[in-house]
């Protein structure tokens, strides 16, 4: 996403949801090449690649990318007035968001053909999904349930950290029964509980990257969470960034 910097008011907000919550921290396990090009909206992992969602109007892709060396093995480029946002795999289907246009996309997983469209009211942000259902979120602190054939919403989640909506969900990513969350303008992933919205963790990135030194570090920000169930590893990557890291999480302090 591109919008009016609101860090300020975004930690403001969100201060007292962080009390008393267990926070961990990361050590890098393996560092990867990320294309520089990619403004990552949506990103997950699947059978030994990357699927990654670009956005910036005139410039939104979905691509295949090789892990080890960050080649982008298959490609689409999506018409120039939408802004392309998050991405999730459904059997073999891609589902993809746009931002404010209201429009989504799905695909042949395995060619990248355009399937369908379909609608949905208000912004798209991310995706991700379960075994049973797709989870959406729209920069709210509710995640809209989708039915994953039709698309459909079906129902809602509302997040919260020890009582206070968390806002600014952005891209998600299902991990261990779990709805990883990175909060747009932060270095904090939430951990949240889908039975009740509840944060149960933050992870804190502080560090891994220093955006100051990209070219638009007010946007270039931290996005994008993708989770390889069958060998657990955990990669995160941002906007523009060099690099994909692959982490492990350390339990810190309760905040």
């Amino acid at each position: 996403m591109l919008r009016p910097t609101t860090a300020l008011a975004l930690l403001l907000c969100t201060a007292s949801a962080w009390a008393a919550i267990p926070v961990y921290g990361y050590k890098v396990v393996h560092v990867y090449p990320h294309a520089t090009s990619a403004y990552t909206e949506g990103l997950f992992y699947r059978d030994g690649y990357l699927y990654e969602s670009t956005g910036q109007n005139g410039e939104s892709t979905v691509r295949k990318v090789a892990l080890k060396t960050g080649a982008v093995l298959r490609q689409y480029n999506l018409p120039p007035q939408y802004f392309g946002e998050g991405i999730v795999d459904w059997k073999n289907r891609l589902v993809q968001l746009t931002w404010q246009s209201g429009t989504g996309f799905v695909y042949g997983l395995d060619n990248f053909k355009l399937q369908r469209t379909f609608t949905y009211p208000g912004e798209g942000w991310a995706l991700t999904r379960d075994s049973r259902r797709i989870y959406m979120s729209d920069g709210s602190a509710v995640l809209r349930i989708l039915d994953p054939q039709s698309l459909a919403a079906t129902g809602s989640i509302r997040v919260t950290a020890d009582g206070v909506p968390v806002t600014n969900l952005n891209e998600l990513e299902w991990v261990k029964g779990q709805i990883y969350a990175n909060i747009w303008l932060t270095s904090r992933i939430a951990r949240i509980d889908p039975a009740s919205g509840h944060v149960t963790g933050w992870i804190d990135l502080t560090g891994l990257l220093d955006v100051n030194r990209l070219p638009d570090p007010g946007n270039d920000v931290l996005n994008g969470i993708a989770y390889d169930a069958a060998h657990d590893r955990l990669f995160v990557t941002g906007k523009r960034w060099p690099k994909l890291f692959e982490i492990k999480l350390v339990k810190q302090a309760v905040h």
